[in-house]
């Protein structure tokens, strides 16, 4: 079982309560979970920006609870049931951090053994990096292979893909910023246990700083 929160806040809010950038909310979502100070980031958000306001959304298997600072009346929570992956096809709305990794040499030439890691931003290279996703997630540190991601993306339907957004923020006194690209379509569930896993597990890097997590809705496509 999982849960699913959903909360609309007017800007004020997070303004008097300090949060002005991703690493703020990065830090006080945290409080949807009071007594785990130490525990590790288990859940997956999203953070819309609106006029005057934010939309966010929290993942996560054990159920959030409303922070203080959150108005009764502004959020929302539900259990997802397992009824809930069974369907074959999803409309999808995914705000993910795609990026790929640049060689770096040092003096002597040598590569060195971490690369530079860059937003993608050419409209072909977004749709390969997440049809990629569906065929293999990430790579099993055990065996080297990639872990199927479990969809694939419908090709049949048209994929939107926005321009790149940067999100910026200050941590520890240093400046930073993640690009942000907005996927919506259709997909359809190739694996179903993989499928669940990588719903639950986000697609991409960023997670803790509300990227990775998948909106999905059950649609009926007919495919000639």
């Amino acid at each position: 079982m999982s849960w699913l929160v959903h909360m609309e806040l007017d800007a004020e809010i997070a303004r008097s309560e300090g949060i002005f950038d991703s690493y703020g909310w990065h830090k006080r979502l945290w409080d949807c979970f009071p007594g785990t100070p130490d525990a590790r980031r288990h859940f997956l958000t999203r953070i819309d920006p609106l006029e005057g306001a934010f939309r966010l959304w929290i993942l996560s298997p054990r159920r959030p609870m409303r922070p203080g600072w959150c108005p009764s009346d502004c959020f929302a929570s539900k259990e997802i049931a397992p009824a809930f992956f069974s369907h074959r096809f999803y409309a999808f709305d995914l705000r993910a951090n795609p990026t790929k990794c640049l060689v770096q040499r040092d003096a002597s030439g040598a590569r060195k053994r971490q690369g530079k890691r860059i937003p993608l931003v050419d409209r072909d290279e977004l749709r390969e990096w997440l049809e990629r996703k569906g065929r293999g997630r990430c790579r099993d540190q055990e065996t080297g292979q990639d872990i199927p991601g479990g969809f694939r993306i419908l090709g049949e339907k048209p994929l939107e893909i926005s321009p790149m957004v940067e999100s910026h923020f200050r941590r520890n006194g240093q400046s930073g910023y993640h690009g942000g690209v907005q996927f919506r379509g259709i997909l359809e569930v190739t694996d179903r246990e993989r499928f669940v896993e990588t719903y639950h597990s986000g697609i991409g890097s960023a997670k803790g700083f509300g990227f990775g997590m998948l909106l999905i809705a059950p649609v009926k496509i007919s495919i000639q």
